[in-house]
């Protein structure tokens, strides 16, 4: 589900992205300003937070996923977010997330989450596996 999500993210594809959002007033999204209700509102976020002329600014990456039940209808997702312009080379922002999850017909879609960002030091270079710089 969150492979297909960052595919739909990286290709520019903002509806397939959101497709894993319950269609709901009720589905939820927690951040560092607040609570919003309504996948029309989460759409709105998205768009003015991550989105210029109909694409998406940079890629986007899932890290570190963990999921586990919560019982038979309902799952906790957690891991990291990063994005990063992959033509720089250069990570531009990233942090945390948790999602709950709820099984439906169509399938695992998001009920509530909870983003928070962390801090990204652009001054630090990325490393390879061998802790080169790059």
């Amino acid at each position: 589900m969150l492979r297909a999500s960052a595919q739909a993210w990286n290709a520019g594809d903002l509806d397939g992205f959101l497709d894993d959002y319950l269609d709901s007033p009720t589905s939820s999204f927690a951040g560092a300003n607040g609570v919003i209700r309504g996948t029309g509102e989460i759409r709105a976020r998205y768009e003015r937070s991550y989105w210029a002329a109909g694409r998406a600014r940079e890629s986007l990456r899932f890290e570190g996923l963990d999921v586990r039940s919560l019982g038979p209808a309902h799952a906790l997702a957690i891991g990291r977010y990063v994005l990063y312009d992959p033509v720089q080379d250069s990570t531009t922002n990233r942090g945390y997330f948790s999602l709950v999850l709820e099984r439906t017909d169509a399938g695992w879609k998001i009920i509530h989450d909870h983003t928070s960002a962390a801090i990204v030091d652009t001054r630090t270079p990325r490393r390879d596996q061998d802790g080169a710089a790059r």
